[in-house]
């Protein structure tokens, strides 16, 4: 027997779609600290993640009919969120590095690590990650804390997967390059 994975918050959505407007505030309630912060490691500006958080809310209380909660609702808002903050750094026309001289299937997914790494604390890594710039700030944020792949990447950026994978290994570079600058040993 298969199970089935019930959203915890799947009667307040219910209720949401019947209108009942104490269930939106719930739910909002619920996801915005959540919300905000997926926002704000993509954007890394507070008034853009404020805006964006809004928006999305909005955008999925006026498609909450829409929603056939196939998935969690925070997953699904979460998408909604991704989404609006990638087209307000659409807005600041981002650029990707080009790879058009590299080859792209000699990149690897991950490279090797050695024994003694360090494991560093996420606070500084968070930090440090603010500091890329926006176009490998996305990609590291998707990839490795959002939990998207390089495809996922690639059709959310509208680049191409080794773009993805060209920019997750450049920035993973210039993340350790900000960390031993602050002193941190990777």
């Amino acid at each position: 027997m298969e199970a089935i994975y019930r959203d915890k918050h799947f009667d307040l959505v219910v209720k949401c779609k019947n209108g009942d407007r104490n269930a939106h505030q719930d739910l909002y309630k619920l996801y915005a600290k959540a919300m905000y912060n997926v926002a704000m490691r993509v954007l890394n500006r507070n008034d853009e993640a404020e805006d964006v958080l809004q928006e999305a809310f909005l955008d999925a209380f006026c498609k909450i009919k829409d929603f056939r909660q196939e998935t969690t609702f925070g997953l699904w808002l979460k998408q909604i969120v991704i989404h609006r903050a990638i087209n307000c750094l659409r807005k600041r026309k981002i650029e990707f590095a080009d790879i058009d001289d590299l080859d792209v299937e000699c990149l690897p997914d991950n490279e090797p690590y050695d024994d003694e790494e360090v494991v560093l604390k996420a606070e500084e890594v968070r930090r440090a990650i603010q500091l890329l710039p926006e176009g490998y700030r996305l990609v590291i944020s998707l990839y490795l804390i959002e939990g998207y792949d390089h495809e996922e990447i690639g059709q959310i950026l509208k680049i191409n997967e080794g773009t993805s994978r060209t920019q997750f290994l450049r920035a993973k570079r210039k993340l350790l390059d900000i960390l031993k600058e602050k002193g941190v040993e990777a």
